[in-house]
């Protein structure tokens, strides 16, 4: 991997990817391609404007991204890693102001929902979605906005010079996002992989997906993670992604050539060593177990 790489991701500096990068990356130079949306990440990494993206997949409040897995089915990235964040989202405004002051609230939509409770508690609040935690506390401090708070990182109020009028506002306070790091070929870094994201179809047959998980469970792989993805334009298909942990990497390329009469199209979007959940220093339980 080079030692200085460009990176995509969505939202802006500060925003909860810039914050991902860079733990992922500590240590390496990064420069930041800053994306609007998904797709737009996406577009940079398939057109090499990029050496890498950036992308959360999942969160533990608000659940699976649902459309960046349908991105990763339509584009042919490779996942090479990820890594988990702890999410505090603050609410933030121009300083001298109070919570009585506010009348709108501007962040991600993602984060909106993420402290859905705070804002049920202050109906005062008026929630607007942006496309970005950071950049609603941009705007508000390049355009000073008063009576306009945001929702976002400390990280977003310290760079600009915003006021935090509450703290760690979210629901969950185990609020933790999964971003993956995609790149356009396969890449080892000589850490020993224990886990693979892997996506396939099923027939309609009764037990057809039992079938798959079982011979996984045979292979002692463990199953971290399954979701399933309408495919568009196929009504009452769909495409299943999975991910699976092993203690041998030779028990997965087994189980994946055992299950190929009982998948159809299984694709490996990336081979990888799995990620810390900082606060228990696990990933998540295993659905089952070999």
């Amino acid at each position: 991997m080079k030692q200085h790489m460009k990176i995509a991701i969505q939202g802006g500096q500060a925003s909860f990817h810039d914050m991902a990068t860079r733990q992922y990356f500590a240590g390496h130079p990064v420069e930041l391609l800053e994306c609007m949306t998904f797709g737009r990440l996406c577009d940079a990494l398939a057109n090499r404007e990029v050496d890498a993206a950036v992308m959360a997949i999942e969160n533990t409040l608000a659940g699976s991204i649902l459309p960046n897995y349908s991105l990763l089915e339509r584009y042919n990235f490779h996942i090479i890693g990820e890594t988990y964040l702890h999410i505090q989202q603050n609410l933030m405004a121009l300083p001298g102001q109070r919570i009585e002051d506010i009348e709108t609230v501007r962040s991600h939509p993602m984060a909106l929902h993420q402290c859905s409770v705070f804002l049920e508690a202050h109906p005062h609040l008026r929630a607007i979605e942006s496309f970005d935690t950071a950049e609603s506390a941009r705007e508000i401090r390049q355009n000073n906005l008063r009576g306009v708070a945001a929702i976002a990182s400390k990280m977003a109020a310290n760079r600009y010079q915003l006021q935090i009028l509450a703290e760690e506002i979210e629901n969950l306070k185990k609020n933790y996002t999964r971003f993956l790091i995609l790149l356009n070929k396969e890449y080892r870094n000589g850490t020993p992989p224990d886990k693979a994201s892997i996506s396939f179809r099923v027939s309609h047959e009764v037990g057809s997906l039992v079938s798959v998980l079982q011979v996984f469970r045979e292979h002692g792989l463990n199953l971290s993670l399954i979701q399933s993805i309408p495919i568009p334009g196929q009504p009452n298909e769909y495409a299943f992604h999975i991910d699976l942990l092993w203690q041998n990497e030779d028990d997965f390329h087994r189980g994946i050539a055992a299950a190929a009469p009982f998948a159809r199209g299984i694709k490996i979007l990336g081979i990888y060593k799995s990620g810390v959940i900082p606060y228990d220093h696990t990933v998540r339980q295993p659905a089952f177990s070999g």
